[in-house]
């Protein structure tokens, strides 16, 4: 159960990768392509946290961090099949961005390093009292979409569990309990509950007594026009921080909502995973208020994060930042995630 994903970060100028190519001729030899400035450059600067904060990230390595395996189950079996439920009005190239992150994060997706494919493995690295490590597949079963607000445009952590059951019975959308969960993806008009002032997203598992089953799901709003200096930042920047440093990062795909969003997104799925009846992995002893392997990181994206510092990671010719890449050329900004074997938080584009 995810706490605020308040992406407390801290903005900057990050790496410029810059290849441009130059040709050189002479009057002996035709012309040659010749690579220059090929190395990206790191910068990260510190810049002042924000003061709507509860985040309970731990800012580099230590044995202090008692994350602990608590005999529950993890999502072991594979194919991992995600159910996709629109919830609202979606751009249809913005599910698109979605699905090609979710997408992307299964080892048989060609991408660049460092790659989406990459950090999940990190996720795949925890294990329940078997052995089995969480799947690394994770296919996209099914999607439903629910344009007619059917539960209305205010859903409670309740009423969520009630857009999965009036999605689950609608053929051919299905129950499934073994292999399934269930991702809820509410449009930037919808309003839920503690939504913004506490959380970005949330994951927990469906009462029998609604569904018929036990069922791991996660929700995630779009919060571009509700708050995005909260659920998006770094693509937005609270007002009190205006005209502060270089002003808000530019988002790898253009949509500070939907950008903001994969992040969040990349952090619920990994602690639904790896603590989908929240009896698995996750550190403090109250399960009703876990800290899990996304909070533990919340915030970091690179190396040499922490401390005020969002941690090295690229800007591309155009200003976008992100650090891994996915599927069809897509880029995303991912905070990191707490390994088990480093512990630490650690992503793909870790530089040691």
């Amino acid at each position: 159960m995810s706490q605020p994903h308040l992406l407390l970060s801290f903005l900057g100028f990050f790496i410029f990768f810059s290849s441009s190519y130059v040709y050189a001729s002479t009057h002996s030899n035709p012309p040659q392509l010749q690579a220059l400035n090929t190395k990206p450059e790191y910068i990260n600067p510190k810049l002042p946290p924000r003061t709507l904060s509860s985040s309970k990230k731990f800012e580099g390595s230590s044995d202090l961090v008692q994350l602990r395996y608590h005999m529950g189950p993890v999502l072991s079996s594979s194919p991992i099949n995600m159910y996709l439920i629109w919830y609202g009005r979606w751009a249809a190239s913005q599910k698109l961005l979605i699905k090609d992150f979710i997408n992307s994060l299964s080892p048989a997706t060609a991408a660049a390093k460092p790659s989406v494919s990459e950090w999940w493995r990190t996720v795949s690295l925890y294990t329940d009292q078997t052995g089995a490590n969480v799947s690394r597949s994770v296919l996209i079963a099914g999607e439903y979409t629910d344009k007619t607000y059917s539960h209305g445009a205010h859903l409670t952590r309740l009423s969520i569990q009630q857009v999965i059951v009036t999605a689950v019975k609608s053929a051919p959308f299905p129950v499934d309990h073994k292999n399934g969960i269930y991702l809820i993806l509410t449009a930037q008009d919808v309003t839920v509950q503690d939504f913004c002032r506490a959380v970005c997203g949330f994951h927990y598992f469906t009462f029998p007594s609604m569904v018929g089953y036990t069922l791991p799901y996660a929700w995630v709003g779009n919060s571009g026009k509700q708050c995005p200096e909260v659920c998006a930042y770094p693509f937005a920047i609270p007002g009190y921080m205006a005209g502060a440093g270089p002003g808000a990062l530019k988002p790898p795909n253009g949509d500070v909502g939907v950008d903001g969003m994969i992040s969040v997104i990349g952090h619920e799925l990994a602690e639904l995973s790896s603590n989908p009846l929240v009896n698995a992995w996750y550190a403090g002893e109250d399960p009703t208020a876990p800290t899990e392997i996304g909070d533990l990181c919340e915030g970091l994206y690179g190396t040499g994060g922490g401390g005020g510092y969002i941690g090295q990671v690229m800007r591309d010719k155009q200003g976008r930042t992100f650090n891994m890449n996915g599927k069809r050329g897509r880029r995303f900004l991912v905070q990191w995630v707490w390994s088990p074997e480093l512990k630490a938080c650690a992503g793909p584009n870790a530089m040691d």
